[in-house]
């Protein structure tokens, strides 16, 4: 009996270091980078300025930068699909499951206005998947990227003060979800705040 559970104790230790060493090295960095950033953000940094938080945001590698949308959202309870690799994932840069609804995922660390290109290929991938996206990003949503997005209801923005809510903790809420900030709302100063 001794030798049997023996056994299943070393075969289950032996699947969970697998599992665990399966992610390469780069991954566990990025994603401890995430983490540590995640917590300086829901935590003393809380008070910082929004203009600290986004220079710190961009400053970040690209890659950590997904990390840490995707932790941002294991935090808040919703399940996480993450990528086997960074390059070469499609234009997706991971999945959130939110009640029940499966979203992918485009992170990009701007420092100016967003590519409308980049919005464009993405709202055509998510209707090519037939899912719903997130386009997070830390620049300007600029007036042909609003366009193409008053043309796709598939696709979300968040960024500004929706994405620091997101990181800090703070409320936060997909903008599909609240007809106050919703696409092609009366209220063009949402455009603004974003």
């Amino acid at each position: 009996m001794l030798v049997l559970l023996l056994s299943f104790t070393s075969v289950a230790v032996l699947l969970w270091l697998l599992r665990r060493y399966r992610v390469p090295i780069r991954h566990r960095w990025r994603r401890q980078q995430a983490r540590t950033m995640c917590r300086q953000l829901r935590g003393r940094d809380q008070s910082q300025p929004a203009t600290m938080i986004y220079a710190r945001l961009r400053a970040m590698d690209p890659l950590a930068f997904e990390e840490l949308l995707l932790e941002a959202f294991e935090l808040r309870g919703h399940r996480v699909v993450r990528n086997r690799r960074y390059t070469g994932d499609g234009g997706i840069d991971g999945e959130i499951v939110i009640d029940g609804k499966r979203y992918l995922i485009q992170a990009k660390r701007y420092r100016d206005t967003i590519r409308p290109e980049h919005v464009r290929a993405f709202a055509d991938l998510c209707a090519a998947r037939r899912k719903r996206g997130l386009f997070i990003h830390t620049g300007r949503t600029g007036g042909t990227s609003r366009t193409i997005l008053d043309g796709c209801a598939s696709v979300d923005v968040i960024s500004g003060r929706t994405l620091l809510a997101l990181l800090t903790g703070g409320p936060f809420e997909l903008p599909s979800c609240n007809p106050s900030i919703a696409r092609g709302s009366a209220h063009p100063e949402h455009w603004k705040a974003r």
